[in-house]
């Protein structure tokens, strides 16, 4: 059977990591993603170390498999006219430029709409295309201006997230909103702008935090590795190792007691709900820790996860991809002799496709330039 987007085209002229996140998703699911770079190719093919064995850096790698790419040099009328031709032929149209550059290029939503009614057009921003539309949208200064980094990292020392989290997200709003907005095409015919900031998405993932300020004027600040509302939930310190756990209900907080063999604990009326353990979390913290030294971080993940205690030991990556083949969950996956993460979805019926590696630049250029040159089938 074949994936979803089968017969679904997108043009990507997107860069880095947000867009070019959002339209590999799309290819794992069928689309035909055509690539469009400048010549040299953009900046991440040369993000590294770490490179591939080809030399490709593995921070490209992450974002463009299954695509198809061609080099285009926007400033000439030739190859802006191909590109034009690709969006005319495209069901979806993907970019993240400064707000305004598209139009300049002849390439705006506004201006091809008329010739492509049922087009989708995502634009990718980092903070949209009025007062903020030429402030450059790169992941660490969002998690800056955007307040990640306030919340996250111990009391005093703002810290970003170890990962481009800000990229993800937006990539992953992004394309949930084209197939939105795919839907309502199919429906009735009519395509529409997509538009996704960078800023707004983080703003929209920090939830709780957010939901804090916005419903009860709290202003959430850096806790290290606990969480404001929760306890314990967060980092302790076993015999041999960091570990963490996170019990999220007063159910799991008695049978961490009953495990740990202390019973006064459960019994302490400074601990015998969330909320009394939130406001005494510091005794609470220091009574675990005495206990949990007692043993390595592995014994006590046996015996906590076995009495209904979500727990772990603090992974590193490779230890993370090791669970997760201990699991069965198939996170890894060869394409093309490149190893990379599997799509994270799983469909009974119509799975992911896993049909190209990242392209080479231009890769495709000579073959697609000649489909774009002949009339359409």
């Amino acid at each position: 059977m074949n994936p979803p987007l089968h017969g679904v085209l997108v043009a990507d002229f997107s860069r880095v990591l947000a867009g070019p996140y959002a339209t590999m998703l799309l290819a794992d699911l069928g689309a035909d993603v055509v690539k469009v770079e400048r010549p040299g190719g953009g900046d991440t093919r040369a993000w590294g170390p770490p490179f591939a064995p080809d030399g490709t850096a593995t921070y490209f790698q992450s974002v463009n498999r299954n695509k198809r790419s061609i080099a285009l040099d926007l400033r000439s009328p030739q190859d802006v006219a191909l590109a034009q031709e690709l969006i005319r032929r495209a069901d979806v149209v993907v970019e993240n430029f400064l707000p305004g550059t598209m139009e300049r290029l002849g390439l705006g939503y506004e201006q091809l709409r008329e010739q492509s009614p049922g087009i989708v057009y995502c634009s990718i921003t980092g903070f949209g295309d009025g007062a903020g539309a030429t402030l450059p949208g790169y992941d660490l200064l969002v998690q800056a201006v955007g307040g990640l980094m306030s919340v996250t990292g111990e009391p005093g020392h703002p810290a970003k997230a170890g990962v481009a989290l800000v990229d993800v997200i937006t990539g992953l709003h992004a394309a949930f909103g084209i197939l939105a907005a795919l839907r309502h095409r199919d429906a009735t015919g009519e395509g529409q702008r997509v538009s996704v900031s960078l800023l707004t998405s983080l703003l929209s993932g920090m939830v709780n935090h957010a939901s804090a300020y916005l419903a009860a004027d709290v202003v959430p600040r850096a806790m290290g590795n606990r969480h404001p509302s929760i306890a314990p939930y967060e980092v302790f310190d076993a015999a041999d190792r960091p570990m963490v756990i996170a019990a999220g209900n007063d159910r799991q907080f008695h049978s961490l007691c009953t495990a740990l063999d202390a019973p006064t604990l459960a019994a302490d009326p400074r601990f015998a709900t969330n909320t009394s353990r939130v406001a005494h979390r510091d005794a609470l913290i220091a009574e675990l820790n005495q206990r949990l030294a007692a043993r390595p971080a592995e014994e006590w993940f046996s015996t906590l996860t076995e009495a209904g205690v979500p727990c772990g030991p603090i992974n590193d990556v490779a230890d993370a991809f090791a669970l997760a083949d201990r699991l069965g969950l198939n996170a890894a996956v060869d394409v093309g002799g490149v190893r990379q993460t599997t799509y994270p979805v799983h469909f009974s019926a119509t799975p992911a496709a896993y049909r190209a590696a990242p392209p080479a630049l231009d890769a495709d250029g000579s073959a697609i330039r000649e489909w774009l040159t002949q009339p359409p089938a």
